[in-house]
């Protein structure tokens, strides 16, 4: 038997990625209604667009799905930092993060 192994370019693999997780859609943002509900009355994060969050003109928070499930893109200070938050653990891991004084 012979395995035969391709190259993918770094380029090649983002745009697997980027056509398998997309921004959250309808369904998805409504089994996120209590953790969207949350933000909305506790942070300084104004929602533009359903599930889209800015801060002081910049974009703060943003929601994905994919195959896999749902995650969260938190911007703090120059890094984005991903977190799984199909299930209420995740969600919670993100508003402590949220809460943290000057993390976002």
């Amino acid at each position: 038997m012979t395995l035969t192994f391709h190259s993918l370019s770094l380029q090649s693999m983002k745009m697997m990625r980027a056509k398998s997780m997309r921004h959250a859609g309808e369904s998805a943002l409504h089994e996120l209604s209590w953790l969207l509900e949350e933000l909305r009355l506790r942070s300084r994060l104004q929602e533009r667009k359903p599930g889209v969050f800015y801060e002081r003109g910049q974009a703060r928070l943003h929601f994905h799905e994919d195959p896999t499930g749902l995650f969260a893109d938190l911007k703090s200070g120059a890094d984005w930092l991903r977190f799984d938050v199909t299930s209420d653990d995740g969600r919670i891991k993100l508003l402590r993060q949220i809460d943290e004084p000057g993390r976002v």
